[in-house]
C-alpha cells in the first residue's frame, strides 16, 4: 500500500461512530476469540430464574437485550449519555428500566433490592455496593476483563508496564475484594484469547471505542506510532494481541 493508504485508513476509522457496544465495524478487519463458557447464554439462564435483576454498566444494552428472558423487575445502569440513550431505546420495549448513573458509589437503589446483579466488562467493580443491593442469597454474575488484556497493543503505545499494573484485575485479586465485601466467590475462571488486527484503522477504532486501553489515545498524539504500526502490518501481517476474560459468580450469604 502507498503512504496515502495510511491517511485513508486513519480518516475512515476516525470518522466511524463509536457509541454503543457493537463491534460490527471491525468485521473483516479484526478478530477476537470468544471465551468457551458463552456468557450471554449463561446470563439468559440466570435472568430466567430471578425475580428482580440489575445489569450494571450495561453499555448500549446489546448484551442484555440479546440475553432476554427478563424477570418481572429488570433495571440497568449506564453512565455515558450516548449509551444511555441507545440502551433506553433498545431495552425499554423489552421491559427494562435504564437509569443514568455514574460508575461510582452509590448505586441508585435501596439495600437488598435485587436477587441478581450482572455486568459484562464493567470498567470498575464496586464490590461493597454490589453486596449492598443484593438480597441475602442473591448472586452477582459477570464477565470481567481480566489482567493484561491487549497488553501487546497497550505496550506498543505506552512502553513496558509495571508488574503492579499487570496484576490488576487478576481473579485472585478480585476474589479477595469480593470476599472482603462479604460475598462468597463461587467461580472465577480466566481464559486468554487471541486477537488479530488486520489494518491500522481497526486499531484506531478499537482504541477510540475501548477508551481505557490507552487512556490518552488520540490519532494526533500517536500518529508516528500508528504509522509505524501500519508499516509493520503491511510488512509482517496482522498485529497479534491477547485479551483475557474472567467469568465471575459470587453469592451473598443467606
Amino acid at each position: 500500500m502507498s503512504a496515502s493508504s495510511f491517511e485513508d485508513l486513519v480518516a475512515e476509522a476516525s470518522a466511524a461512530p463509536v457509541d454503543g457496544w457493537d463491534f460490527s465495524w471491525l468485521n473483516g478487519r479484526a478478530t477476537e476469540q470468544r471465551p468457551s463458557w458463552g456468557y450471554q447464554r449463561l446470563l439468559r439462564d440466570r435472568l430466567g430464574a430471578a425475580s428482580a435483576a440489575l445489569d450494571v454498566q450495561t453499555g448500549g444494552g446489546e448484551v442484555l437485550a440479546g440475553a432476554g428472558n427478563f424477570p418481572a423487575v429488570m433495571a440497568a445502569t449506564e453512565s455515558w449519555p450516548p449509551n444511555v440513550a441507545r440502551a433506553t431505546e433498545l431495552l425499554h420495549p423489552l421491559g427494562a428500566v435504564v437509569v443514568a448513573a455514574r460508575d461510582e458509589p452509590p448505586l441508585p437503589f435501596a439495600d437488598a433490592a435485587f436477587d441478581l446483579v450482572t455486568s459484562r466488562h464493567p470498567a470498575t467493580v464496586w464490590w461493597a455496593e454490589i453486596a449492598r443491593v443484593l438480597r441475602p442469597g442473591g448472586t452477582y454474575f459477570a464477565q470481567h476483563v481480566g489482567p493484561e488484556t491487549v497488553f501487546e497493543l497497550v505496550e506498543f503505545f505506552l512502553g513496558p508496564l509495571s508488574q503492579d499494573i499487570r496484576h490488576k484485575r487478576h481473579p485472585d485479586v478480585e476474589s479477595a475484594e469480593a470476599e472482603a465485601a462479604g460475598l462468597d466467590v463461587v467461580d472465577a475462571r480466566l481464559e486468554r484469547l487471541r486477537m488479530e488486527f488486520f489494518d491500522v484503522g481497526a486499531v484506531i477504532y478499537f482504541l477510540r471505542k475501548v477508551i481505557w486501553t490507552v487512556p490518552d489515545f488520540t490519532v494526533d498524539r500517536y500518529r508516528d506510532r500508528l504509522r509505524e504500526l501500519h508499516e509493520r502490518i503491511q510488512r509482517e501481517g496482522p498485529f497479534i494481541a491477547h485479551s483475557t476474560r474472567v467469568l465471575v459468580e459470587a453469592r451473598k450469604p443467606a
